[in-house]
C-alpha cells in the first residue's frame, strides 16, 4: 500500500476530515492507489480482458463523474478495457434479458431491483467477492443479503440502494395546515387533498415507472396489509386489504395533477423543478438538481419516510441496485476484480458522498459516512439500505418475484383502477391472474 492511503478499515471509522481527503483524491493518487490494489487483490484478471458493462443513466451527474474516475483508475492499473454504456431504468431489464437469452454483448449489468433472479442460472457465483465485501463493510444488511442471495450463493452483489421517499415543499405542507409531514395515513391523504385545493399539488408516478411506481404503489399495498404474495410465495393479491388500498390510493390520485398514469421515472422530477408539483415519491436526486440549478426551491423543500401501516409498522420498497456477472463472460477474474475495486471503502466512502445522497450502500458500515448527517434533509435517506423490503415482501426473493415486479404486476393493478379501466374486484382479479401464470 503506497503512502497516501490510510488503513482500509479507518474510512469506516473516520469523522468528516479524513473522508474529505478521500472524497478529493487527486487522479494521480486514485491510480496510486488502485495499483496497489490490483497487486494484493486475489482476483487476477484474464490478459487483454475486455468487460462490457451496463449500467442505469445518471440521476445525479457527479455520481456519475466519481463512478467513471473509479472506471479509469481500474483500467490503468490492471490493465482491463472497461466499455460502461448506460439506459434508462426501463430499458435496463429487456437489454440484459437479451444478453442473457443469447450469450453475448454484455459482461456485466447493474441493474434495478431484483435483476439477477430473472436468470440466476446465468449468474457468475459472486461469494467470494460478496465476503471480501462484508468483512471490510461492516456486514450486509439483511435486505442486501436478500437481494443478492439465492439458495446460499451470491448471484449478484446489491450496490446500493436509493430511497423511495417524500419529496415536498415545505411551504405548500405547511399552508395544506400541516406543520409537520404526517405520519399516518389519514393525515397523509388529507395533505394532498388540500394541496391539491390550494393550486400546489401531489403526483406520483402510475405509469410503467420501474422505480417511483413500484416503490409507492408497493408501499400502499403493504401498508393496508395487502401482498402480492404470502411467506410461502402463494398467490394472495385478492383481498379485502388489497381492496382498502385501491381505494386509499385511488383518493390520493383523484388530487394528483393530470398525466401521473403515464410518468416515467423521470416526469416527476421535471415537474418538481419546473414547479409544477410539490410533492412526490422520488430519489434525493430533485434536490440535488435544485441545490445547483434552483435553490430557491431546494431551500423550501425536504424529505420523509412514507406514513406507517395501518398496523403502525414502516414498510417500504426502496430501488435496489445489484450488479451481476454473466457466466458466460470471457473475462470472470477480471469482472470480479472491478466488482470488488469498485466497492471497496476507500472508493465508495468518496463515491457515496459524490452522490450526495442517491446511493445508500447495503453494507452497513457506510451508515457513517457524513453525507448523511451534513445535511439535515439527506439524513432519512441514510438507512434505506436497511429498511427496505425486497419486492418479494413477504415471500422469498425467486425468479417468479423478480418477473412479477419487471412485469408491473402491481403498477398495472392500482392504475387500472385509478384511471377507470376497472373496477376494484376485476383489477384484483387481473392482477391475481397476472400473478398466477409467474408463480405457477
Amino acid at each position: 500500500m503506497n503512502s497516501f492511503t490510510p488503513d482500509r478499515r479507518s474510512l469506516l471509522k473516520a469523522g468528516g476530515g479524513l473522508l474529505a481527503v478521500a472524497a478529493t483524491m487527486s487522479a494521480e493518487e486514485l491510480l496510486g492507489y488502485a495499483r496497489a490494489w490490483a497487486q494484493a487483490s486475489p482476483w487476477k484478471p484474464e490478459a487483454g480482458a475486455k468487460v462490457n458493462l451496463l449500467r442505469w443513466k445518471r440521476f445525479v451527474e457527479s455520481e456519475d463523474v466519481a463512478f467513471m474516475k473509479i472506471v479509469d483508475a481500474f483500467q490503468k492499473a490492471t490493465g482491463v478495457t472497461i466499455t460502461v454504456s448506460n439506459e434508462s431504468y426501463d430499458d435496463i431489464q429487456p437489454k440484459a434479458s437479451v444478453a442473457a437469452q443469447t450469450g453475448q454483448g454484455l459482461d456485466m449489468v447493474w441493474g434495478l431491483y431484483s435483476l439477477p433472479f430473472l436468470f440466476p442460472n446465468k449468474c457468475t457465483d459472486m461469494s467470494d467477492v460478496a465476503d471480501y465485501l462484508g468483512k471490510k463493510g461492516g456486514g450486509w444488511s439483511k435486505t442486501g443479503e436478500a437481494y443478492g442471495k439465492l439458495n446460499g450463493k451470491w448471484i449478484g452483489v446489491p450496490v446500493a440502494a436509493t430511497g423511495a421517499l417524500v419529496n415536498y415543499r415545505i411551504g405548500a405542507m405547511e399552508k395544506a395546515g400541516h406543520k409537520e409531514f404526517p405520519k399516518d395515513l389519514a393525515g397523509f391523504a388529507d395533505l394532498v387533498k388540500a394541496m391539491n385545493k390550494n393550486g400546489t399539488p401531489a403526483g406520483m408516478a402510475l405509469g410503467h415507472a420501474s422505480g417511483d411506481a413500484n416503490g409507492w404503489l408497493h408501499w400502499a399495498l403493504w401498508a393496508h396489509g395487502g401482498n402480492l404474495i404470502d411467506a410461502n410465495n402463494k398467490v394472495v393479491i385478492n383481498s379485502p386489504e388489497t381492496a382498502k388500498a385501491l381505494e386509499y390510493v385511488k383518493g390520493l390520485y383523484d388530487n394528483f395533477i393530470p398525466g401521473t398514469a403515464s410518468w416515467n421515472d423521470s416526469s416527476n422530477n421535471k415537474a418538481f423543478l419546473a414547479g409544477q408539483l410539490h410533492l412526490t415519491v422520488n430519489g434525493i436526486s430533485i434536490y440535488v438538481a435544485a441545490k445547483k440549478d434552483n435553490p430557491q426551491i431546494a431551500q423550501d423543500m425536504n424529505h420523509a419516510h412514507l406514513p406507517l401501516g395501518l398496523d403502525g409498522k414502516a414498510r417500504e420498497l426502496n430501488l435496489g441496485f445489484p450488479i451481476l456477472v454473466f457466466n458466460f463472460t470471457k473475462f470472470p477474474q477480471a469482472c470480479k476484480a472491478f466488482t470488488a475495486f469498485m466497492m471497496d471503502p476507500e472508493q465508495l466512502n468518496p463515491w457515496v458522498e459524490a452522490a450526495q445522497g442517491y446511493l445508500s450502500p447495503f453494507l452497513v458500515g457506510f451508515t457513517k459516512n457524513p453525507i448523511w448527517t451534513a445535511d439535515p434533509k439527506n439524513t432519512p435517506f441514510r438507512d434505506v439500505g436497511e429498511t427496505s423490503l425486497t419486492p418479494a415482501g413477504l415471500g422469498q426473493m425467486s425468479e417468479n418475484a423478480a418477473a412479477a415486479i419487471a412485469d408491473f404486476v402491481v403498477v398495472d393493478m392500482f392504475a387500472n383502477y385509478c384511471t377507470g379501466r376497472e373496477d376494484v374486484k376485476t383489477a384484483m382479479a387481473s392482477a391475481e391472474r397476472s400473478a398466477k401464470r409467474i408463480f405457477r
